[in-house]
């Protein structure tokens, strides 16, 4: 192990470009996500991490060394230097972003697709990717106009879920949901009144959920390629619900259904 005690480190530059975004890294901060990662075999390779780790996250960085990972001890005003997050969790990591074909989440049938578009909130967009991951969901896809699915504060907020889930971005939606259609899905599109209640929607057959921003919803060109629309039926007070929460309740209905 290396230690580094100099935020002038070369490692702090590499640390804080990866946290900006990138296309072939993660950044990962805290010790759940990061075992998290090195159980779905995701190719950490660097780990920092200061003080005195406890016997479990001993046994995570013993993992990560033996997967290859370099290892490096820090100080505490290095770890602040490396970390995005506002209090530092004791550890963050860099690993290789993961290679994600889009075939990749129509399996196993029958296919039920989260899409998330225009949602900018990375915790919104983390939450609704732990949702689906949890209600079975074979997939999620997020539009370019939404937040990076696998930025770190997503993955916080997904509390390592994006690993265990095939999720992917794509620049346009509409090209996917082509792809969808000639797959054999159903592409259902989530409105906050109007539409057929998620109770009565078939969700036995293949489908894509086509959900939006809060207040703005889908955009009029992804809405307009629905074949269906689904409403969550609320009390007239309420005008719409958190894209995570609808999510959550559109999965599990898919789930209890199927």
């Amino acid at each position: 192990m290396r230690a580094i005690t100099s935020r002038q480190h070369a490692i702090v530059k590499t640390f804080r470009a990866v946290a900006r975004g990138s296309d072939s890294q993660l950044l990962l901060d805290g010790w759940h996500l990061l075992a998290e990662a090195l159980r779905a075999k995701l190719g950490v390779t660097t780990i920092a991490f200061a003080g005195q780790p406890e016997p479990a996250d001993a046994r995570v960085i013993e993992l990560a060394r033996r997967s290859g990972a370099e290892i490096l001890t820090v100080s505490a005003p290095v770890l602040d230097a490396l970390s995005p997050v506002r209090t530092p969790s004791g550890v963050v990591a860099i690993a290789r972003r993961p290679a994600v074909d889009a075939s990749a989440v129509l399996s196993p049938s029958p296919s039920l697709v989260l899409a998330i578009a225009g949602v900018q909130d990375p915790g919104n967009v983390g939450a609704a990717i732990r949702a689906a991951a949890g209600g079975g969901a074979t997939g999620v896809v997020c539009d370019g106009q939404s937040a990076d699915p696998l930025g770190w504060k997503a993955l916080r907020a997904s509390m390592g879920s994006a690993f265990h889930i095939p999720v992917i971005r794509v620049k346009e939606m509409t090209e996917a949901i082509d792809a969808w259609r000639t797959a054999g899905l159903t592409i259902v599109a989530a409105n906050p009144r109007g539409g057929q209640s998620i109770y009565e929607m078939n969700w036995r057959r293949p489908v894509a959920i086509l959900t939006g921003a809060e207040g703005a919803g889908l955009p009029h060109s992804l809405e307009s390629m629905a074949d269906e629309h689904v409403t969550i039926p609320m009390r007239a007070a309420v005008e719409s619900l958190n894209v995570a929460v609808s999510a959550a309740l559109m999965i599990f209905e898919a789930r209890r259904q199927r």
